[in-house]
């Protein structure tokens, strides 16, 4: 469950013995793993063909129904993962972004237990492979958007790295025109129902086979 925001800063993952993840990033999903419920192409970004067309969006949609599952998605996720990319989360406190996030650490193999960003506004996990690093900001407080992020000094190359962004939506979607964006729907009220709907929306033309690469 995502925590409480306060005072902003950066740091990177430390390194203390026994909370490396060495996950390799083409782990294979189990059977139990959550499967596409649905498919459908949505949010056009400009005409179907000729010249400089801007491709539609793929959106994938999926049933979760425990946070087992949730971190499992993110493992599958991270074997599409690749340097540059930008992972937008949305959901309500509790949705399970951090659950999906740790589950991205662990296939891509970085260093440190991904946890919620309580006190800081980015944390850093260097990759343990020579893979890129995962920067884990939640923007909830980051009110400035993208020059505010840049501010952050933080120690690694954007654009060399994989960015999971919660609370994303509005202010950091000018780090790429290309962007996953990952909505969870959760059950509201006083309910233990697990059960999350998850849609994916692929935005831009590196999202192009996002349905066959979930598959």
């Amino acid at each position: 469950m995502e925590a409480p925001h306060n005072s902003p800063a950066a740091e990177t993952a430390p390194n203390p013995a026994g909370t490396d993840h060495a996950s390799a990033p083409n782990c294979a999903a189990p059977d139990s793993a959550a499967a596409p419920a649905s498919t459908a192409s949505a949010e056009h970004g400009g005409s179907a063909g000729g010249a400089g067309a801007v491709p539609e969006a793929v959106t994938v949609a999926l049933t979760v129904t425990s946070p087992e599952e949730m971190q499992e998605l993110g493992r599958r996720l991270a074997r599409v993962l690749a340097p540059g990319d930008l992972v937008m989360l949305t959901g309500e406190l509790g949705a399970g972004k951090t659950t999906l996030t740790r589950g991205l650490g662990e296939g891509l193999g970085v260093r440190g237990a991904v946890t919620s960003p309580t006190f800081v506004i980015a944390r850093v996990h260097p990759s343990l492979s020579g893979g890129p690093a995962l920067v884990h900001v939640d923007a909830y407080r980051l009110g400035g958007g993208l020059d505010e992020m840049e501010d952050l000094d933080l120690d690694v190359s954007l654009p060399e790295s994989v960015v999971v962004v919660e609370w994303g939506d509005g202010k950091v979607e000018e780090l790429s025109d290309d962007r996953l964006r990952v909505l969870i729907d959760r059950a509201t009220g006083d309910t233990d129902d697990e059960r999350r709907e998850v849609t994916l929306v692929g935005i831009g033309a590196r999202w192009a086979g996002l349905r066959e690469a979930l598959g």
